[in-house]
């Protein structure tokens, strides 16, 4: 059986032709040459490109293994979601998404209220939104949650949607598919932001939909057609160069995430520490039942806006910033922005790839640093 770093590296190759390079370099194309009827799979930038396709089958192998799989790559993470959201969805129906995820929910809730779809919203934890499925044609979860990294039963809410005759939607950014395949748990759509752990150097804005329904996957295609929500081949070819290393960075940067959240762990000074690796994190049981790997960040409470920043501000190997899964570590204290329950002094902990012992004694530095700051 092939094991997720051969799968990573090996994944969308083409076949092997003497002379030819292993990855093919990006298509740069508008139109390609098309005389006569119509056929083939390249006519049209906005419809298909050789770069795409290639990274589609790779993402395709580690969504799911084994094939029968389609994947679609997007510009963005967030056209991947409001692909399948809009493509899905129409006057009169019903979507559930988490209460608790990521920032942009509200803005889609707000858009889909507006085309005529009734919202519903519930948290993630404690599958809470089992109480709001009925009626409902989508719903949409997002496990490991972001920032708050709370995790629902996906197989039980699928199950239950199913039931009910609703299509199910599982935001995997966190995890990625070497922590989790949201399709093995019966889910119709595997959805994921690629600028994030996928390709793991925070230099790419990438997004993709994956499903095993021809028939939904022609869906989410169309609604890529219409709205012109591609990438460039430039930035396909990239991802697909990244996804090789994808195994390495992260088994590094989850061993890292575990190493940093049992250090401040132990700490007295920091309270709300979630990470759904630790043996004692309120999600551990359930994530443990569906994870593979726990995924590269870590949340904490410092209390105050003021202790917060002072730590941030002591970092010497984390840089202050948004965003989540690269080799570099980032945090940020999540607040600024506004929208996320969070308190004023929650920090979200993007671990990266550095060695653990440096980030660990970097990260106890700031925070004894910190306590000035109050």
């Amino acid at each position: 059986m092939t094991g997720d770093g051969t799968r990573a590296v090996r994944a969308g190759l083409p076949e092997a032709v003497k002379n030819e390079p292993t990855l093919p370099g990006p298509v740069f194309a508008a139109h390609f040459h098309l005389p006569g009827d119509v056929s083939g799979p390249y006519a049209y930038g906005r419809d298909d490109n050789p770069t795409w396709t290639h990274l589609e089958q790779a993402i395709a192998e580690l969504d799911a293994p084994g094939g029968n799989a389609h994947t679609l790559v997007f510009a963005s993470g967030m056209a991947a979601i409001s692909a399948v959201l809009f493509s899905q969805l129409g006057a009169g129906d019903t979507a559930v998404l988490p209460d608790d995820g990521y920032q942009a929910l509200p803005l889609l809730r707000e858009q889909l209220s507006a085309y005529g779809v009734e919202v519903r919203t519930a948290p993630t934890g404690g599958d809470a939104q089992l109480d709001v499925l009925d009626g409902a044609k989508l719903l949409w979860i997002e496990s490991p949650s972001n920032p708050g990294l709370d995790v629902c039963d996906i197989r039980r809410l699928v199950d239950a949607a199913h039931a009910r005759s609703a299509l199910v939607a599982v935001d995997n950014t966190l995890a990625t598919p070497l922590g989790q395949r949201p399709l093995e748990l019966g889910a119709d759509f595997s959805v994921a932001s690629d600028t994030k752990g996928m390709t793991g150097h925070g230099d790419i804005l990438l997004g993709h939909v994956t499903c095993r329904d021809a028939e939904l996957a022609a869906g989410v295609k169309r609604w890529r057609k219409i709205v012109g929500a591609i990438p460039g081949p430039m930035e396909a070819w990239l991802a697909h160069r990244s996804l090789a290393t994808l195994h390495l960075r992260v088994e590094r940067q989850t061993a890292n995430a575990l190493a940093l959240a049992e250090a401040i762990r132990a700490r007295s000074d920091v309270t709300g520490l979630r990470y759904p690796g630790l043996s004692d994190d309120p999600s551990h049981t359930v994530a443990a039942r569906q994870m593979r790997r726990f995924g590269s960040v870590v949340s904490f409470d410092l209390g105050a806006r003021e202790r917060a920043e002072r730590f941030l501000a002591e970092l010497r190997l984390v840089e202050d910033a948004t965003s989540f899964g690269s080799v570099r570590s980032t945090a940020e204290r999540r607040g600024r922005w506004g929208g996320d329950a969070v308190g004023e002094g929650f920090v979200r902990f993007s671990v990266g790839a550095e060695d653990a012992e440096d980030l660990v004694a970097d990260v106890a530095r700031a925070l004894d640093l910190s306590h000035g700051a109050v």
